[in-house]
């Protein structure tokens, strides 16, 4: 929402603030052939005419503009833009500033809103699922030694050549030719794919159960539309198979040992404990998060209200650098990422940044309505653990974040979580 105001300057004090700035000119110019203090007010004037009107808007402007904007009980959240600017020794300072300010709207109803609790309770599927993966990540994979045939539950060690075959072929003479290229084959060394596992397709399992190690097969393996493999969804392949090796997966004795080793648990009781424990808490904060994110979009879509450009554009500012950081963490090159096309990177934020400003908006209102107060206390527990996620010593990152506004930033977000979880409380049922 633009406003946008008029700004008068009479013309006496315009002209002080211009004798202002000369006498001050005139003592410090140097000027060859005038003594220091003595140079002429006429030169003054001709020679730092810029320089003069430019202290002279600084002097004035922003001081009637804060007038301006407090006798109108307004609140820019924007810089303002200077419009027919009018300037001249003698005569009457003019400006038009314009500049967004919040919308105006009431949240009037928002204690009607009802969002479905989900049920964060962790099931004892999903904590042997959990546990399943903490044991996998210290089994060992061993040889077997017997002479036998691949089982349920064994790794069979491979090596494999594989054709994709192409989707259009036509017959002739010389018999079933194919319509385009062949794509490069498929090849692998010592692969170890899981008989029975839950990541292995059925043809594998089909072809390789029963088989021993020496043996050579060929089968095809229809890949299901949405595969994880972009390449091979929805494809056939022949792949010529050498079974290499059956190995077994070996998991280690759930002993106190292994309890310190996983989380430095002084039994195994305390370590499944602790775990169902900490699993149970990342279901239910992922949960409720989806469930408080639902609600903000019922709130939102409550509320009609232009949004402000300015914090728009902060946020996809904000969003974007995100995604820079991400990238160069991921080795991407500086010349690289001054090749990307950052208008199509812009655009493809601001529909996210609009609703995370109107979310914000729409909070910030709400808090003021509950009368949600973020303490200090609980700012300094923020900071201390910021600082120890960003490995900052607590005083100097408090120190940055006061100059920069960073700490009025962080209490904002604070706020607004915590209104959130308010708002969640009241409204989830």
């Amino acid at each position: 929402m633009t406003r946008e105001v008029e700004v008068e300057v009479p013309a006496d004090e315009v002209s002080k603030a211009y004798k202002t700035v000369i006498k001050r000119y005139q003592k410090l110019a140097r000027i060859p052939g005038f003594r220091a203090g003595k140079v002429p007010e006429s030169l003054v004037r001709s020679k730092f005419a810029k320089e003069l009107r430019q202290e002279v808007l600084e002097s004035l402007v922003s001081e009637r503009f804060r007038t301006a904007i407090v006798e109108r009980k307004l609140q820019p959240v924007s810089e303002p833009q200077l419009l027919d600017l009018q300037l001249t020794d003698g005569a009457p300072l003019r400006f038009k500033a314009a500049f967004e300010v919040l919308p105006e709207f009431d949240v009037a109803g928002y204690e009607t809103v009802r969002v479905e609790k989900p049920q964060v309770e962790l099931t004892d599927e999903e904590f042997e699922a959990e546990l399943d993966r903490m044991l996998d990540s210290q089994a060992t994979v061993e040889p077997v030694e017997a002479e036998r045939a691949l089982v349920e539950g064994d790794w069979a060690e491979i090596q494999f050549k594989g054709q994709i075959q192409p989707l259009a072929q036509t017959v002739t003479e010389e018999g079933v030719t194919a319509k385009e290229p062949a794509a490069e084959p498929l090849t692998g060394e010592d692969v170890l794919i899981e008989i029975g596992g839950k990541n292995t397709l059925p043809a594998f399992n089909d072809a390789l159960r029963g088989t021993k190690v020496g043996q050579e097969l060929t089968f095809e393996v229809v890949y299901p539309a949405d595969f994880g493999d972009r390449r091979l969804a929805g494809q056939t392949v022949s792949y010529d198979v050498t079974v290499k090796a059956i190995k077994r997966k070996t998991y280690p004795e759930r002993d106190a040992e292994l309890a310190k080793q996983l989380g430095g648990s002084e039994t195994w009781e305390e370590f499944e404990n602790q775990l169902r424990e900490r699993a149970g808490g990342r279901k239910k904060a992922a949960l409720e998060s989806g469930a408080k994110n639902k609600m903000l979009d019922e709130l939102i879509g409550r509320y009609h209200f232009p949004v402000p450009e300015s914090f728009v554009q902060q946020r996809v500012d904000a969003r974007l650098e995100r995604g820079l950081r991400a990238l160069a963490q991921q080795g991407m090159k500086p010349d690289d990422m001054r090749k990307l096309d950052f208008g199509r990177l812009r655009a493809a934020q601001r529909d996210e940044a609009e609703r995370e400003v109107r979310a914000s908006l729409v909070v910030d209102r709400i808090a003021d309505a509950e009368q949600v107060a973020v303490s200090d206390t609980e700012l300094d527990d923020e900071v201390m653990m910021l600082s120890i996620q960003t490995r900052e010593p607590y005083d100097t990152l408090r120190e940055r974040l006061t100059k920069d506004g960073g700490m009025a930033r962080l209490r904002e977000e604070l706020r607004r979580e915590k209104t959130s979880s308010v708002l969640y409380d009241k409204l989830a049922s």
